[in-house]
């Protein structure tokens, strides 16, 4: 199976250029217009960094995401919320799970809806993820 880019057609250029998608071989590239040189960057490089900005999101607040996944799931016994619970706390092996697997076109077209972008640098550097309704930390 070839790897895609977990999250195409999300990803912006830091003047909010949508950025393309490539294949170098069997590696998904997104590809940057650094003023009409193509830059290339491999997708798992940027694609790490936005699963590592969401894991550190949720770090240590496993048990209210847990309570709240289960109440919109129709599912509020203990068990189901130990679950998840249990698998936020293994939060870098699904991660993982999700590199490989990919997220679903059906997913990516929905979070693009609600807005959620990427932004980054010619470099790969993720400058910024634009995640629409988040409370920032400063206003908990």
């Amino acid at each position: 199976m070839v790897r895609q880019a977990l999250f195409a057609g999300l990803v912006v250029d830091e003047y909010e250029n949508p950025v393309e998608i490539t294949f170098i071989g069997d590696e998904p590239c997104y590809v940057v217009d650094d003023a009409g040189f193509r830059r290339h960057i491999p997708s798992e490089n940027v694609d790490r960094q936005v699963l590592q900005q969401m894991s550190e999101m949720i770090s240590g607040h496993e048990g209210i995401i847990s309570e709240q996944a289960a109440k919109m799931l129709g599912q509020e016994d203990i068990f189901t919320k130990a679950m998840i619970e249990t698998q936020l706390k293994q939060i870098d092996q699904q991660l993982n799970n999700l590199l490989e697997t990919g997220i679903p076109e059906e997913g990516r077209a929905y979070m693009g809806m609600t807005g959620f972008r990427i932004k980054i640098n010619v470099h790969g550097e993720v400058i910024e993820v634009i995640q629409p309704g988040l409370i920032e930390p400063d206003e908990e």
